[in-house]
């Protein structure tokens, strides 16, 4: 009978501390359209399979009417679940419990779940929605947050690590998600800065809403520090789920690999470059054509437009795609733009996923808005994320590659495994128009007709310089390939190039341009 009653008292507390903050608190977030914390690791893990630890630990502050008050789980769930099949471990802050705020037992809550991801080589998925430091605990709760954006480097690069901003994240609270490798965020929801709008009122005298300055959208479209964007949560946790599927575990794993399915693309990838160069087109098309099931993942999907990255399958493995976006500013690289790839080059390498790279760009965005937003510093970000990754790297140059463009898209120069060029490809040191105008000055000027002039020796130019076969021949493409080819031959070199092995002299760590 005794055993039976503690059985009894055991429900009763958990009961009370799965509670959260209590109804009415609850009815609170949910009134705000958001769900509560327990329920949102339910929907990301599969049915039944999450378990929680530390629900009973409790702060140990006994100043500021803190003695005595109890905070169910401090404020914080911690505990390991499954998602597709596969083992993560999570933490959701409790917005209903004294605002989410973070004291030093709540951080070692987290910071624990965050040592048992590194200890068992699986993902990390923490779910933020906090006010932020608890004012009550002071230094204590500065610690807690030193001590998480540690383990957030310690982590960096070994196991995958996932940010959900799902409420409020702001002042030092924001620099953990930035350390992290992928972001998610939901419209009206999500809400990070490091300074606060009535902060912001009193020193500028600038009035400026909470989602202006720090909304899901400005940080999807404008700052980049979001991966993904959704609409509501469960479109959120979609993305997640869809996310985990298509890495691995950890840096040691490939990821999980399925079965191989042939594109659906609608488009035949023979007509969606048009003929006339100037003529932009959707590089996704492109990707679409080549990957299983036409399936791809893009990360980043709403910044930097210029360049399109993501995740597809190919003949049921996973790769990462880099592809310049002819739609937006030409596909140029940009200040932003080189961030997004060479950061997204630097997790495929950690990670061991291939990369495709398909190029079509005319050059670095010329203007003296980005030279003086330091150009040279941030395209040289891509030069060396590329230079320094060791996995398979595949390019496939589909129409412009001009001047350091060519060199920056994971060039043959830069270590390419292989390097494909359609006849479309017009690799040269600069466009033909501006080369021309340069080398053929003088004849031009001359001309009873400059114009006419202009165009033949634009021509010319081309089928001279601007074509494939001059690279070829020197050896720096190693095959000029009829678009349907572009498949088939990618999944060749994917096959054959799973062992490789790449060779870098011994030091402690490079030296990035960041």
């Amino acid at each position: 009978m005794t055993l039976m009653k503690n059985v009894l008292a055991l429900r009763q507390k958990k009961a009370i501390v799965e509670k959260g903050g209590g109804d009415k608190a609850i009815e609170k977030q949910i009134a705000m359209g958001k769900m509560t914390a327990r329920d949102r690791i339910l929907a990301i893990v599969d049915a039944g399979s999450f378990h929680e630890y530390d629900l009973f630990v409790q702060h140990e502050e006994r100043n500021f009417g803190m003695e005595g008050k109890v905070l169910a789980g401090d404020g914080v769930i911690t505990g390991t679940g499954m998602i597709n099949g596969s083992p993560v471990c999570i933490y959701a802050q409790d917005f209903t419990v004294m605002g989410g705020s973070l004291g030093l037992k709540h951080a070692r809550k987290i910071t624990k779940i965050m040592d048992h991801a590194l200890k068992l080589k699986i993902p990390c998925i923490g779910i933020n929605d906090s006010g932020g430091a608890r004012i009550q605990e002071g230094i204590g709760a500065l610690a807690g947050y030193g001590e998480i954006f540690y383990r957030n480097t310690m982590a960096s690069g070994v196991i995958p690590q996932i940010s959900v901003i799902l409420g409020p994240c702001a002042g030092g609270a924001v620099y953990s998600p930035a350390l992290t490798d992928f972001v998610f965020v939901v419209e009206n929801i999500s809400k990070m800065f490091i300074t606060g709008p009535n902060v912001i009122e009193t020193v500028l005298g600038e009035k400026i809403s909470q989602e202006d300055l720090g909304g899901a959208r400005v940080h999807a479209e404008i700052t980049g520090n979001a991966h993904f964007y959704a609409l509501s949560e469960q479109e959120c946790f979609d993305q997640i789920k869809n996310l985990i599927s298509l890495i691995p575990h950890n840096n040691e794993q490939k990821a999980k690999a399925i079965a191989p399915k042939k594109p659906k693309a609608k488009k035949d990838i023979e007509k969606i470059i048009p003929t006339n160069p100037k003529h932009p087109y959707d590089v996704r098309d492109i990707i679409h054509a080549l990957t299983d099931d036409s399936y791809f993942l893009e990360v980043h999907e709403l910044w930097a437009a210029n360049i399109v990255v993501g995740f597809g399958r190919m003949d049921g493995e996973t790769v990462g795609f880099v592809a310049n976006q002819p739609m937006y500013l030409a596909g140029c690289l940009d200040c932003d733009s080189s961030d997004k790839a060479a950061r997204f080059i630097r997790f495929c390498d950690a990670f061991n996923i291939p990369i495709v790279t398909l190029e079509d760009m005319p050059g670095y965005l010329p203007g003296v808005d980005q030279e003086h937003a330091g150009v040279i510093r941030h395209g040289a970000k891509v030069l060396y994320a590329y230079s320094e990754a060791t996995v398979p790297k595949i390019t496939v140059i589909l129409r412009k590659a001009y001047g350091g463009g060519y060199i920056a898209m994971n060039s043959r120069h830069l270590g390419a495994d292989f390097t494909f060029a359609w006849p479309s490809a017009e690799i040269a040191v600069m466009g033909p128009e501006g080369a021309a105008n340069i080398i053929f000055r003088k004849e031009i000027m001359e001309a009873e007709n400059e114009e006419a002039m202009r165009e033949q020796k634009v021509q010319e130019y081309i089928e001279k310089f601007a074509n494939p076969y001059v690279a070829a021949s020197k050896g720096y493409i190693d095959a000029v390939i009829e678009p349907s080819e572009t498949r088939e031959l990618l999944l060749h070199a994917l096959k054959i190039s799973k062992n490789k092995e790449d060779f870098r002299p011994e030091k402690k760590h490079g030296i990035p341009p960041f």
